[in-house]
């Protein structure tokens, strides 16, 4: 794998596009300035800056022709620049899948060519450029920037020192690339272990301790110049549905949704969060309606600003999600989010569609002018705080000494060595001695990188342990092993000592139950290590060993080795409680649980 510096220095053909501009206005404005310069926006400028949207591409002039061909295609448009030129708008998101986040320097270009593209029109302002840098499971810019462990490896360590340190090294990284927004934290309790798209997104089933990790989160980004956005609120941890694919139904009462749900947001405003997401759900006692909380006056307006306290930017979920395209057209949804209580809307599918629904709709009268003052108000407000009036654009030379640095990923480690958490360990199996057990299989699921720059899990974990002194080796089995691949991997531990597992997110039906099963009758001894989900040791219980790790990324399976090789002692605590298999309600094992040595 190349080096850090073999990858930065590869992309030196980026410089001239890292050169400094202009910016458009000469200092911050204040209040007065900033109600100035939307009283001088057209309406079409204004609905802009209401949009935060996608757009393909490695450069904002000049991207490559696949990427031209897809913008075209979906937006009508070339290039960022045209983007911007065509519907003014206030915010970008950057995705590895749209070939934004390629390297440290190609992104600061990419963001120094968005913001010159706007800047340099008339009435130019900053834009807010925003990703998905969660860590863990959720991450859109890899190595060589810092890779920190995700949300419920820091629950599991419990540490609020940490959690801020996480966001100020992620925060100074995003914005020494131009990335001054990101979508982070998620501050959704986690009490359904069935729940398919939080999980391990989320610090824990425990609101307060979720709660004082999200504050310091917070904290961390706002010290480091970038906007949190806490996320999804009312609350997303207790679904069975992907709002992704379906409309979730939460059933709390309100009682219970003010003393579980409402708790981390609480203590996100009182930290000062930027931004909140809103959540592609129905809460039938927050809102009867039968409408999406994205669409819900009620809870946006009437509990998020009214009760909360709550007075800045309110985001979307994504609007192409089909949590909130159920009920209403794609022309519909963008219009009811701001009469519900929204600023800005991230992502529709057809942004032709949704823009021009938004003009139409203050045509029309359904939607006031002033509404939409409001909300640009708020956008222009973020920006000025974050200084983008100032100070929009960055530079290769603060890429060089910010990014991916010596002192980020020693902190990085540090931090995961106090998140694996060792749930079973039988016999004081661990810490594993290279004299007895010198000779490792290491076989199990290999999940696709978050950022596409880390993995496969199974290789690192190997070359983990072959660096700590034993003799290990690889070999993929993947998340559903076949009857061959089970077959194959039990004749090679036949010549190892102890058998390594990562397991992923293990049902009662997995061919990866069978597999562990198969390993096991071998009689040598097997270490179980959950990549996702904790609640995998439900389904494993004849392993001799079992740890948690959370997520598969390189930072938190280094991590669990130097546990497994006794380098370090196991310091994490479960963050959400396990149940026994098919017993729901049952607890197997509780929060706060978990072995040392």
């Amino acid at each position: 794998m190349p080096s850090r510096r073999t990858v930065l220095a590869a992309t030196a053909g980026v410089t001239a596009a890292l050169a400094t501009g202009t910016p458009a206005h000469a200092g911050t404005p204040d209040e007065a300035g900033l109600r100035a310069l939307v009283s001088r926006m057209t309406l079409e400028e204004k609905a802009g800056q209401l949009f935060v949207m996608r757009v393909y591409g490695h450069s904002a002039t000049a991207p490559d022709q696949a990427d031209i061909d897809t913008n075209l295609s979906e937006i009508g448009v070339r290039t960022a620049a045209e983007l911007i030129a065509k519907y003014h708008v206030g915010g970008i998101i950057y995705f590895t899948w749209a070939h934004n986040t390629r390297d440290p320097y190609q992104i600061a270009a990419l963001s120094n060519g968005i913001q010159r593209a706007s800047l340099d029109r008339p009435r130019g302002l900053p834009v807010l450029i925003a990703t998905d840098q969660e860590h863990g499971i959720v991450c859109r810019v890899g190595k060589p920037a810092t890779l920190l462990p995700g949300a419920m490896a820091v629950g599991a360590g419990g540490s609020a020192t940490d959690a801020r340190t996480l966001g100020r090294i992620s925060g100074t990284e995003l914005r020494a690339m131009g990335i001054n927004q990101d979508y982070s934290p998620d501050a959704d309790v986690n009490v359904n272990p069935a729940n398919p798209i939080i999980g391990v997104r989320s610090f824990g089933a425990d609101p307060e301790a979720v709660a004082a990790l999200v504050a310091a989160e917070v904290k961390g980004y706002r010290a480091a110049g970038v906007a949190a956005t806490a996320k999804h609120f009312p609350g997303h941890g207790d679904t069975a549905v992907d709002s992704h694919t379906g409309i979730p139904v939460i059933t709390h009462s309100r009682a219970l949704w003010e003393k579980l749900d409402a708790v981390p947001f609480r203590a996100a405003i009182r930290a000062g969060i930027d931004a909140i997401m809103t959540a592609h759900l129905m809460v039938p006692a927050l809102d009867g309606s039968g409408d999406p909380a994205t669409l819900s006056h009620p809870i946006l307006t009437g509990i998020l600003r009214g009760e909360l306290g709550y007075d800045g930017v309110v985001v979307t979920d994504s609007l192409g999600m089909q949590g909130v395209r159920t009920k209403y057209g794609d022309d519909r949804v963008p219009v009811l989010a701001l009469k519900a209580g929204v600023d800005q809307l991230l992502n529709p599918p057809s942004l032709d569609v949704a823009w021009n629904a938004v003009l139409k709709a203050v045509h029309d009268g359904e939607l006031t002018e002033a509404r939409l003052d409001e909300s640009v108000l708020r956008v222009l407000r973020l920006k000025a705080r974050l200084g983008l009036f100032d100070a929009p654009y960055v530079s290769r030379a603060g890429v060089a000494r910010t990014v991916g640095t010596a002192a980020h990923l020693a902190a990085a480690d540090r931090i995961a060595e106090r998140t694996t958490t060792l749930v079973v360990n039988e016999g004081g199996l661990l810490p594993l001695s290279r004299r007895t057990h010198g000779r490792v299989l290491v076989v199990g699921a290999d999940p696709a990188s978050p950022s596409g720059t880390t993995g496969p899990p199974t290789g690192v974990l190997a070359a983990a342990l072959t660096g700590l002194g034993f003799g290990a080796t690889a070999f993929s089995t993947g998340t559903a092993p076949s009857a061959a691949v089970i077959a194959s991997a039990v004749t090679k531990a036949g010549a190892a000592d102890a058998v390594v597992v990562a397991t992923y997110d293990v049902t009662a039906a997995d061919p990866q139950r069978t597999l562990v099963e198969r390993l096991v009758a071998t009689g040598k001894p097997v270490v179980a290590v959950a990549v996702r989900n904790p609640y995998d040791i439900a389904q494993l219980p004849t392993v001799s060993a079992f740890l948690a790790a959370y997520s598969w990324t390189d930072v938190e399976l280094r991590a669990a080795a130097r546990v497994i090789a006794g380098q370090v002692a196991p310091r994490g605590k479960l963050p959400v409680a396990v149940e026994r298999a098919g017993r729901p309600g049952q607890v197997l094992y509780p929060v706060g649980y978990g072995l040392t040595y």
